[in-house]
């Protein structure tokens, strides 16, 4: 029926926005590892002077 397939379709967009909002939250963290990363290795840029 049309009400099946709507509801299908429904679900799989649901799929799919959770699925990027989880990718780019793992690319955030990943960033966020990255800078704090960069911050252990005490740049010169940060010691000021």
């Amino acid at each position: 029926t049309m009400e099946l397939m709507a509801n299908a379709m429904a679900q799989e967009a649901v799929i799919r926005t959770a699925d990027r909002v989880a990718q780019e939250a793992r690319r955030g963290g990943e960033d966020e590892l990255r800078l704090e990363r960069f911050m252990n290795n005490k740049p010169p840029i940060f010691k000021g002077g």
